[in-house]
């Protein structure tokens, strides 16, 4: 729909039309928030109502936008929404997982997949994705996003919206992306969902703020705020943020929605005394609509009738909301995409595929003492134990929505597909948060003892994890520690399998018993088949960490993006910055994995030795796989400032690169760094760049010994 008649349906429309379409309402089909009162039906026909979240299918769908079109006076069409994290139907592995693969080709394609099976369900617009870097494993929705570094998260951020938005050929097979939760929801104090955020302007814009500016480059449709404050603004409210950064500095068009209720708990905030007031604050802020708080509806026609927002302040709203709803095509073609429900993802079976292919792109074997994987073949007798041995359903994590559970595929039945020629006994041994079972447990050691080797299944239920889900220890139930020390003692090797959201804070003894230890950080609906691939060896394991895994949790937060200190860390001085009982470093840190290749590094080199201000330079490595297997190896690209205006981190990721290598095989890998990607904000939070040394470190991790250096020298002329 054009501009014209954009603005003459806004000339024709009533308040109550305008503030209709500036409302979303939740249908029940799913509930991930408190639920409002009305039937949506009613309010829909009575124009109260411009979009419908939790609902989708041909039957629902198809009726709502049927009253829409035909029961109201200006037959403006609906869009329907819902939270399309990881997948719809099929449900591939949380970000958190996802991340680990270091592909921005599979960000990109699941993506897409993802938008695809929307579509056919009638929905327009995903909550996703959402950019919220975390270093903090208390917080449940950890899971939901890419990890502890803001630049892998900004390269997500790119990959999701593109997929999301413009990779399907038909137009119609494109969701509107909204990058969430704006901004730095994160950094909740104490891991704490909810929680105020208090952080300094330096870390706001290194790195909270960067995956969010990504995400508006590449053009997504919407943005949604948080629901918690920074340094004692509401998001909410925050116009600083929303409207003199997001819009004006920024650029972004598109539309603000609020999250769910929070227009209203800006009163609970304590900045707002009723719904009037929350409605002018979150409006002038910049926000379009309103997420089943009700202010718009109840607070906006007092607040003009006050003179306290004006007229004109609506329409740049319902502007947005109608330009959305044209660029989505649904003034042409209001039930777009839609088509007869898919009972199920085997519909369509090239989904299933890709999601196997993430689901073992995305494990990080950590540990694999004396190569127990991939299990040989003359290992006849396996036992597997474990809660989360026959767990198909929380192979699915948080936000599985549309997923069927049935269609799911725990890691059981992955083994046992890939280990055919094994003989392999199963026994729970535990629940997941149950009380201990001593006889349960009897029967697990039994099993283990007449085994060559024990698959030991431990994690979380779904239920864990994801929003309102903290916890002060994220660690293994007391039930599965008690089945782990039981199994650890029969002296059996053990391959620990970890299937969990988020990184654990283990015990060292749950770290140095079992032989091998696999990170399945939950993944989706073939994440059983994922796993089977990678024990039995069908697939080489290329997952790295995007999360650094803590020893304790009073390191919280760790990360590898520590800056520099005048007393830097020193096991031989009392004085220097450390702790008594724990090391200062986390126990598995960022870009961790392993690999059934051995790839060897040679030193690193650039195309030139000094660079300027609008100058990049080329840092290659060679690498080379010395082991029996063709393999993938992961290597990243950071950078350190070793003199600037403000204290650099001691590392900053610029790039990070995949390499498949032949047994034998020697390649190179090679960067483009520019030197734009070396600002970094001054006082101002405005860009600068320094003249000097600037170090290069490229490696398989974020550990020093892991990495080649290189340096070159920033010159700027005059």
């Amino acid at each position: 729909m054009g501009a014209d008649k954009i603005e003459q349906l806004i000339g024709q429309m009533t308040l109550t039309e305008k503030l209709g379409q500036m409302s979303m309402l939740a249908a029940s089909l799913v509930v991930t928030g408190p639920v409002g009162p009305g039937d949506p039906v009613t309010l829909v026909r009575e124009g109260r109502v411009g979009g419908i979240l939790n609902t989708w299918g041909y039957d629902e769908i198809r009726e709502a936008q049927r009253v829409a079109l035909e029961e109201t006076r200006l037959k403006i069409p609906l869009y329907f929404s819902v939270d399309v994290l990881h997948g719809h139907r099929t449900i591939y592995p949380i970000p958190l997982a996802e991340a680990c693969a270091f592909d921005r080709d599979l960000w990109l394609r699941t993506a897409a997949e993802s938008a695809d099976e929307a579509t056919r369900d009638g929905i327009h617009m995903t909550f996703a994705p959402m950019l919220d870097v975390c270093r903090d494993p208390r917080w449940g929705r950890i899971c939901e996003c890419a990890g502890e570094d803001a630049y892998v998260n900004a390269e997500y951020a790119r990959a999701k919206v593109t997929g999301f938005q413009n990779t399907n050929d038909d137009p119609h097979r494109r969701l509107a992306g909204v990058a969430k939760h704006f901004v730095a929801y994160g950094a909740v104090t104490a891991g704490r969902d909810y929680a105020e955020v208090d952080i300094s302007r330096r870390a706001l814009h290194e790195v909270y703020l960067p995956p969010f500016k990504a995400a508006v480059d590449a053009g997504v449709m919407g943005v949604m705020p948080s629901f918690t404050d920074v340094a004692g603004i509401a998001m909410t409210a925050h116009r600083g943020l929303l409207h003199d950064l997001l819009r004006v500095k920024w650029g972004f068009k598109g539309v603000i929605i609020s999250d769910y209720n929070a227009i209203g708990e800006l009163i609970a905030h304590g900045v707002a005394q009723d719904m009037v007031e929350a409605a002018v604050l979150a409006l002038k802020a910049g926000i379009d609509i309103d997420m089943m708080s009700g202010a718009y509806e109840q607070g906006l026609p007092v607040a003009l009738e006050r003179g306290l927002v004006t007229m004109q302040e609506i329409d740049t709203a319902v502007r947005r909301i109608l330009h959305m709803k044209g660029a989505m095509g649904l003034f042409e073609n209001p039930l777009r995409g839609l088509q007869q429900e898919m009972p199920g993802p085997d519909t369509i079976p090239s989904h299933r595929t890709s999601a196997r292919d993430a689901a073992r792109r995305s494990l990080v074997l950590i540990k694999n003492e004396d190569n127990l994987l991939p299990v040989a073949n003359d290992v006849r007798r396996i036992a597997i134990i474990g809660p989360l041995a026959d767990a198909q359903s929380e192979m699915m994590g948080p936000w599985c929505m549309a997923g069927d559970e049935h269609q799911a595929i725990g890691i059981l039945q992955g083994l046992r597909e890939s280990l055919r020629a094994q003989e392999i006994t199963h026994v729970p041994g535990s629940g997941i948060d149950d009380a201990a079972d001593p006889s349960e447990i009897a029967k697990a050691v039994a099993a283990a003892q007449a085994s060559e080797l024990v698959v030991l299944c431990l994690g979380e239920n779904r239920q864990h994890t994801g929003e309102a889900a903290s916890r002060t220890l994220p660690r293994p139930f007391a039930c599965q520690m008690e089945l782990a020390k039981a199994i650890f003692e029969t002296g059996k090797p053990v391959l620990l399998i970890l299937a969990t959201s988020r990184p654990w804070i283990l015990p060292d003894w749950m770290v140095s018993a079992p032989r091998a230890i696999l990170i399945a950080l939950f993944g989706g609906t073939e994440a059983g088949r994922a796993i089977g691939d990678v024990v039995a060896g069908d697939y080489n394991p290329s997952g790295r960490l995007c999360i650094s895994w803590p020893y304790r949790t009073g390191q919280i937060p760790v990360h590898y993006g520590m800056r520099g200190t005048g007393r830097p860390h020193d096991p031989n001085n009392g004085f220097s910055t450390n702790f008594l009982d724990a090391p200062i470093g986390p126990r598995w840190g960022f870009g961790d994995g392993l690999s059934y290749s051995q790839f060897e590094l040679g030193e690193a080199y650039v195309s030139k030795p000094t660079i300027g201000a609008d100058e990049s330079v080329d840092v290659s490595i060679d690498i080379t796989n010395g082991g029996a297997r063709a393999g993938e190896a992961t290597l990243f690209m950071f950078t350190h400032d070793p003199v600037a205006l403000a204290t650099r981190p001691l590392l900053e990721l610029k790039d990070f690169r995949k390499a498949e290598l032949a047994p034998g095989q020697r390649a190179t890998v090679t960067f483009r760094l520019h030197a734009s990607q070396l600002h970094y904000p001054d006082f101002n939070m405005e860009p600068r760049l320094d003249n000097g040394r600037i170090n290069i470190f490229v490696g398989a991790s974020a550990r020093r010994a892991d990495q080649k250096c290189v340096t070159i020298e920033v010159q700027q002329t005059a």
